[in-house]
């Protein structure tokens, strides 16, 4: 990939992440209201609101910070990866864990870029295995030795605070997508 290429895929990623800090600065000014307007609210039709929303708020500077480096590494190697299929990928992965997670998941307020961070995860070493491309292998290689133990993220955990639905519906989402994008239309 030539540097302009690489420069052009890295652009959509870092508006993103741009437009997620700027979203995590006004809610952290206003109390984090915009979480308890826009956040997915399970089984509440007002709480739908949150399925696409949810990824661009979150739960404080930390939560943020904590998703910043893989949404920028997992993101780039997408549009590396998949450079026609990753944006409409994200946005099904978005509304397939989300609206999954708004029929499933405990009560309360979900908000983080967690369900798409898993959801590319699984995307990807879908890809992987089913595309076998040079570069679809080398992506999910990375992709695993890179982010690997996050998978246990998909467990149940302690911490109520994690919503491990929306890592478990993003991981399984990013995967079911990847193999039926595979079947529509194989390859870049």
């Amino acid at each position: 990939m030539r540097s302009e290429e690489l420069l052009r895929a890295l652009r959509p990623i870092c508006v993103l992440i741009l437009a997620i800090w700027i979203i995590e600065v006004i809610n952290l000014l206003m109390g984090h209201r915009l979480n308890i307007w826009f956040g997915l609210q399970p089984r509440s039709i007002s709480g739908l609101v949150g399925v696409p929303l949810m990824p661009l708020l979150h739960g404080g500077v930390g939560h943020l910070a904590a998703n910043t480096l893989p949404l920028g590494l997992l993101g780039v190697i997408g549009l590396i990866v998949a450079p026609k299929r990753f944006f409409q990928a994200s946005v099904l992965i978005v509304l397939v864990s989300g609206l999954a997670v708004w029929a499933l998941a405990r009560n309360g307020t979900v908000v983080g870029a967690s369900g798409l961070i898993f959801g590319w995860f699984g995307f990807l070493v879908t890809l992987g295995v089913i595309e076998r491309s040079t570069r679809a292998i080398a992506g999910a290689a990375v992709v695993i030795i890179v982010y690997g133990g996050m998978i246990w993220g998909v467990l149940p955990q302690d911490n109520v605070r994690v919503s491990w639905e929306a890592h478990l519906f993003g991981a399984i989402a990013g995967a079911v997508i990847a193999r039926v994008m595979q079947m529509k239309q194989p390859g870049d």
